[in-house]
């Protein structure tokens, strides 16, 4: 198994269908907390459907068009990252994230997504990599803001979480922006 060390006793690591329980268990203890923002807070409601959920992302990894991974913490997972579309053929990919309350402010979020964007450019050649997320989740957009992602602008009315539409905003980091700002 491969893992990636995000300090304070964080890990990152491939989540996959054999988590279900696990994932299940921990969707369900943070649930009120995801629903404003992330889709699958209410869709995730048991172990079946925790294993489709994560043989998604499975299969889109086969194919090379997704992945997804956990965050834990002293050995408990509290949160994840993953790539919702990821395009080798155009070199866009976008990112997403989650985390659990109890381990808010501890940069594990921004950790972990700077590997994500340095293994997506540099490694997989992707030439731009997108962030999005709602007008009011603020500490989503700083996030974004903190990796030097540039804000290109908000999309109306352009996403469903429970069954309301709500506004994207769009924030994206081009592969030359990277590597210049990674080795400053």
């Amino acid at each position: 198994m491969l893992t990636l060390t995000l300090g304070d006793g964080a890990e990152l690591r491939a989540l996959e269908p054999w988590h279900a329980d696990e994932f299940a268990a921990h969707v369900e203890a943070i649930r009120e907390h995801l629903k404003p923002w992330i889709p699958f807070a209410s869709r995730v409601v048991d172990v079946d459907t925790s294993r489709e959920f994560l043989q998604r992302f499975a299969d889109w990894q086969a194919r090379d068009e997704g992945r997804l991974y956990g965050i834990w913490v002293d050995g408990a997972l509290s949160g994840g990252t993953l790539f919702k579309d990821f395009s080798a053929a155009s070199g866009v990919c976008e990112i997403g994230v989650w985390l659990s309350p109890a381990v808010e402010g501890r940069g594990l979020i921004t950790t972990a997504v700077r590997h994500m964007i340095d293994w997506a450019v540099l490694t997989r050649g992707m030439t731009r990599v997108e962030w999005r997320c709602a007008p009011g989740n603020q500490r989503s957009s700083a996030v974004a803001k903190r990796l030097g992602l540039t804000y290109e602008g908000t999309l109306r009315s352009d996403f469903t979480v429970n069954g309301t539409r709500q506004d994207t905003e769009v924030w994206a980091v081009l592969a030359d922006e990277w590597r210049a700002q990674s080795r400053s």
